[in-house]
């Protein structure tokens, strides 16, 4: 007599990773949504602050020099380090689509602007040394890249690290007269 054996057969390997990438895309997308709760929907809220170079600037302003096209609001910190590894996604994106970036809890205009030397970045960026500006757009950390639209309307918020063309798809999808 033969011993008797278990023959259930196993999955295709395929269709196991396909199910633990499905999972892991879930898990990533609830987890932007978890993160984005507090991002206001409708109109970017616009603020007014002073850039690096000193002078006054507001997200209205800048803006009107973009008329007709989708933007970005990049925020980011001297401290942290995924904003460090994103800055060459973020000149790719900039040479393509306009993009502001907000130096959060970063220090003052002098300091930042020694942070952009220091790093060859020639940003147009906004002080947001207390992190007032990124509480009003609902952020509580860093990198993060808003869209927003033709209209005034975010379109979009991406949390962590981005890549660059997940970004230019998104700002040429915000972009589009629907």
């Amino acid at each position: 007599m033969t011993p008797a054996t278990d023959e259930t057969p196993k999955p295709p390997r395929w269709r196991r990773w396909a199910v633990e990438i499905g999972i892991f895309v879930a898990v990533f997308f609830a987890i932007q949504a978890w993160m984005a709760r507090d991002v206001p929907a409708g109109p970017a809220p616009d603020f007014a602050t002073v850039a690096a170079d000193g002078r006054a600037l507001s997200l209205a302003e800048w803006r009107s020099a973009h008329l007709g096209q989708a933007v970005g609001v990049y925020f980011w910190a001297e401290w942290c380090p995924i904003c460090t590894a994103q800055q060459g996604t973020i000149e790719g994106v900039q040479a393509d689509y306009p993009v502001l970036t907000v130096a959060m809890q970063s220090g003052g205009a002098a300091a930042v602007k020694s942070v952009l030397a220091e790093r060859g970045l020639d940003w147009t960026t906004a002080i947001d040394a207390d992190g007032r500006i990124a509480q009003t757009y609902g952020l509580r950390g860093v990198p993060a890249f808003v869209i927003v639209d033709p209209a005034g309307q975010i379109r979009s918020v991406s949390l962590g690290y981005t890549t660059g063309w997940g970004l230019r798809a998104r700002l040429w999808w915000a972009g589009v007269d629907i």
